[in-house]
């Protein structure tokens, strides 16, 4: 993870939340107070989020010190310490909530990526995620399926060409002449993933030789029966009607990545709690 763009983020998110002060803390306790802030699981999952508490307490308060009980793609069960902090308690209180928020998102990610993946197990599958993320959050979402043990998609539209029905649509339904089109002015780094529904929209996508072939909506008994055309060079991908429940299928008809969407768009956020202690003479 960019520790740079991490602090830019967490920096932003707290002159969203503190404004010029917080009114609560500020005007209830000493400057110079101290405590402890203890970060604990109240549900089992995968733990996501390290360099966020690390950071995000830095970035308020350099004096902060912050000590980790686990760090990411431990498994952590209900009453589990995850962190514990000392320092300046209107510090703590100023971090809590932004940082707390960012680990039960990134840890529910992981959880969810985790229990697929190991559905996955004895399989050439992999998972992957999609452009589907919070916006403002991407790297953090992406990051927690790779700890989860996923693997990333594009990351934007900058980084590798997708063509999907409406640009083909454009190309007058034409996937060879959308694929010659942006490869005549593409970099030699750029990749290029083609979607398709039809039979002959895969045969059209292999004789243009495309880097990527994504099976979209395609049916695991249709994709066993179609991947046998598309030659090793190609790397295959399915998405879209792709759960839980049917998710081996799909790796079991042959296919080499499954992207799912839900994954970081539908994710529920992993228990998590923060609670300050006071140190008194």
């Amino acid at each position: 993870m960019n520790t740079i763009k991490l602090r830019s983020m967490l920096e932003q998110f707290y002159i969203e939340d503190i404004g010029d002060q917080d009114v609560s803390s500020d005007f209830l306790f000493p400057a110079d107070m101290t405590g402890q802030l203890e970060i604990k699981a109240k549900e089992a999952g995968i733990f996501c989020g390290m360099q966020v508490i690390q950071e995000g307490l830095r970035v308020i308060d350099p004096s902060i010190i912050v000590n980790m009980a686990v760090k990411d793609g431990d498994a952590i069960s209900k009453g589990d310490s995850v962190a514990i902090a000392s320092g300046s308690v209107r510090s703590l209180l100023k971090s809590e909530r932004v940082i707390l928020n960012l680990i039960q998102r990134m840890s529910a990610i992981a959880t969810a990526t985790d229990a697929v993946v190991r559905q996955l197990e004895g399989t050439a599958a992999r998972v992957c995620d999609t452009r589907k993320t919070m916006p403002g959050l991407r790297m953090l979402d992406k990051y927690a399926v790779r700890v989860g043990g996923g693997v990333n998609h594009r990351y934007g539209l900058y980084d590798a060409v997708m063509l999907k029905d409406n640009h083909i649509a454009f190309a007058r339904g034409s996937i060879s002449k959308a694929v010659q089109t942006v490869r005549s002015v593409l970099g030699h780094t750029i990749k290029i993933e083609v979607e398709i529904e039809t039979l002959d929209q895969l045969k059209e996508a292999i004789n243009a030789k495309a880097d990527i072939i994504m099976f979209d909506n395609c049916t695991p008994e249709t994709i066993k029966e179609w991947i046998e055309l598309v030659p090793d060079s190609i790397v295959t991908e399915a998405s879209g009607n792709i759960t839980g429940d049917n998710i081996r299928s799909y790796a079991e008809a042959g296919i080499d990545m499954i992207s799912l969407g839900y994954l970081t768009h539908s994710v529920k956020a992993l228990d998590l709690s923060a609670n300050v202690s006071f140190i008194t003479d």
